[in-house]
């Protein structure tokens, strides 16, 4: 590392790693200085009369273009955004710069379960904020350990650890399989560090969870990813007995209901059968329930649709309605076998998140609400069915409560792109051919209505692009 050594005067001199301001009891001026050839670095020095930049300003957008030509100079290209830059929202709707409305039926990919600024959830944020943001984990925090108690008191599970993602939550839960092996096995040299995952699934981007990811598009550029991951057919008992081994599989992870695969639901046989395999070779099973959990199928936790309960949870998207949180829920037996140090987040768990997260564990978890996603995720079905069921590109219309695919015969993003131009926000999911709707659990059944009738009228635009 460079260092620069600057001395106006015997009394102010500092050593310069990187950019600082001077403090002294003279005007400052910034001097642009170069370290080995590289681009400069702005520093203060007393009686250089240099204009100083402006690094407070705030990108004032004037309208989409700007921004996203900005965003293409500035930003990491990793996403291939949608042409629509987002300001405000309230509810179930969305306002872009130019003041355009559009009906979310994204959440922001399964996360606003309430909506936007839901006003219970953002007095939750602001109360917390005016007290206490962010300790860390090296002491206690009272909105931390009540929503610990309240995820514990409301599922399966015994312990919480919390983290601030689903990709975290997964990456949590392969350690602590793998810790659980040593520990039940401490006379065996090398305990089972296997895992098994399934076709058409996705856990997140880091490199454990990335492993159990079966996309191999998602994988091949960031090769070797953590070894020991065997993938088999979602729902197949047959070719998933034959893998599942005691001294080898350390855990089973699996989606009850699919999202990001393309709203593939696992039949109560096949989680029957996973639950038996995994206790009969001593392995974990772990539900991913990051996408599909917490009230959007109609239930808390979408196992309880099947009455199967796995050894660990991973949660994430809609638990604090907008603000990054994850969660792995664990038995006893899987949480005996973890000690101080073995796992750690500086951000986890923090006052603010908890706060507002406790708000929405709260509000979503009531049955009178849980009943609602049910009778108004039926609803939605139906009337897509009446509506696109006949149309020759749709193949199926599948899912739970709400989280719903459209199975199309052809690709679905010029569908996305028309509806989006119609002011209804729509995903995709599968292999690029599925229509996804994960709309916030608060819609109504005037604006469901309003989605399907939106949907209908632009899948015309399959035929044009079908005819090309």
């Amino acid at each position: 590392m460079n260092s620069i050594h600057i001395s106006s005067n015997p009394i102010v001199s500092h050593s310069l790693t990187h950019e600082r301001w001077l403090s002294t009891p003279h005007k400052l001026y910034p001097q642009v200085i170069k370290i080995n050839g590289r681009k400069s670095l702005t520093t203060s020095c007393l009686n250089v009369d240099v204009n100083a930049p402006d690094i407070s300003r705030k990108v004032t957008a004037q309208n989409s273009k700007e921004v996203m030509e900005l965003e293409g100079k500035v930003m990491v290209g990793t996403y291939r955004r949608a042409p629509a830059v987002l300001v405000s929202g309230k509810g179930c709707k969305l306002y872009d710069v130019e003041g355009r409305e559009y009906l979310d039926m994204t959440s922001g990919i399964a996360v606003n379960a309430l909506g936007h600024c839901d006003p219970d959830w953002v007095k939750a944020v602001a109360d917390q904020a005016h007290v206490l943001t962010h300790v860390s984990n090296v002491y206690y925090s009272v909105p931390q350990v009540e929503l610990a108690k309240r995820l514990v008191d409301c599922s399966f599970a015994d312990r919480v650890f919390f983290t601030n993602s689903g990709a975290e939550a997964n990456e949590a839960a392969i350690k602590f399989a793998r810790k659980f092996q040593r520990h039940s096995n401490p006379d065996v040299k090398d305990p089972a560090t296997e895992f098994i995952s399934f076709t058409n699934s996705f856990h997140g981007r880091t490199m454990g969870a990335l492993a159990l990811t079966s996309k191999e598009q998602y994988r091949s550029p960031f090769e070797p990813v953590m070894p020991g991951v065997t993938f088999v057919e979602y729902g197949n008992i047959k070719a998933t007995q034959e893998l599942i081994r005691r001294g080898k599989t350390a855990a089973v992870f699996v989606e009850p209901i699919q999202g990001e695969g393309g709203i593939y639901s696992a039949t109560k046989a096949f989680l029957e059968f996973l639950r038996t395999a995994c206790d009969d070779a001593g392995a974990l099973l772990v539900f991913d329930e990051v996408q599909c959990g917490l009230g959007r199928t109609g239930y808390l936790w979408a196992h309880e649709a099947y009455g199967i309960f796995p050894d660990i949870m991973t949660l994430a998207k809609p638990l604090a309605g907008g603000l990054p949180i994850g969660a792995a829920l664990v038995t006893e037996r899987v949480a005996s076998s973890i000690n101080y140090g073995d796992h750690g987040s500086t951000f986890a768990g923090g006052s603010l998140v908890c706060n507002a997260a406790l708000t929405v564990l709260e509000k979503i978890s009531k049955p009178e609400f849980l009943a609602s996603v049910s009778k108004k995720g039926l609803y939605l079905k139906e009337i897509l069915q009446q509506k696109l069921g006949r149309n020759s590109h749709v193949k199926e219309i599948r899912g739970l409560g709400f989280i719903i695919g459209i199975e199309l015969d052809v690709p679905a993003s010029p569908l996305v792109s028309a509806c989006r131009n119609s002011g209804l926000l729509v995903l995709t999911a599968g292999k690029g051919n599925v229509v996804r709707l994960v709309p916030p659990l608060t819609v109504t059944e005037q604006e469901l209505r309003l989605a399907s009738d939106i949907l209908q009228n632009a899948m015309s635009v399959l035929d044009e692009n079908n005819s090309e």
